[in-house]
């Protein structure tokens, strides 16, 4: 069985005597030779030795760390969301008012609508009682100077009056509809009166 030579020591040259066996390897001097570069392509200019891939013109691609998102140019940004509570629901956030201190203005109608859906929900009185009771002494005096009212009659007065105002404007406004109108006039008061047969 042959034995090789060390792997660090050089190859023996022809005609030099073989090394002794179990002789330390000889020491190296010379520093260790540079990795060999992969061969340039055919026509394209020598590397000069030292040079950075900056000083030759080819760009780099920018360096992204996880301590620099969102922070300086060219670098990622991080999407900004709403602040949430545990539930996962968006926080709502307070209204802050305006420094001119002006309310909020409605678009035309809006208010209207809104109490048409209020009074037609209540059945509250809507006209005030004194000036209803006023009203009626004074028609009543026209009759009789010494009449007397009671509490109760006075309001079953106050209920018809309302309950017949209140139907004589649903016809008022139908009529305004039929005339391709929304708002209600006088004539059509006096149409809702003529077909209901009432006394001009």
């Amino acid at each position: 069985m042959s034995t090789t030579a060390p792997i660090d020591s050089p190859p023996a040259s022809q005609g030099s005597p073989p090394a002794p066996q179990g002789s330390p390897p000889a020491p190296i001097d010379s520093p260790p030779a540079p990795i060999d570069s992969p061969p340039a392509p055919q026509g394209s200019p020598p590397v000069p030795q030292g040079s950075s891939m900056a000083s030759l013109g080819i760009p780099l691609a920018p360096l992204v760390t996880n301590s620099g998102m969102g922070m300086g140019k060219g670098l990622m940004k991080m999407n900004r969301t709403k602040p949430t509570k545990k539930g996962g629901k968006p926080v709502k956030r307070k209204k802050v008012p305006s420094p001119s201190g002006k309310r909020a203005r409605y678009r035309p109608g809006t208010i209207a609508l809104r109490e048409i859906r209020r009074y037609q929900k209540s059945t509250d009185l809507l006209i005030r009682k004194l000036p209803f009771q006023r009203l009626v002494r004074q028609v009543a005096k026209d009759f009789r100077d010494d009449l007397r009212f009671q509490g109760t009659a006075l309001f079953a007065l106050q209920e018809a009056s309302e309950a017949y105002l209140v139907s004589l404007f649903e016809d008022t406004n139908l009529c305004a509809i039929h005339a391709k109108r929304v708002t209600i006039m006088p004539q059509d008061m006096l149409l809702a009166r003529r077909i209901r047969g009432d006394s001009s």
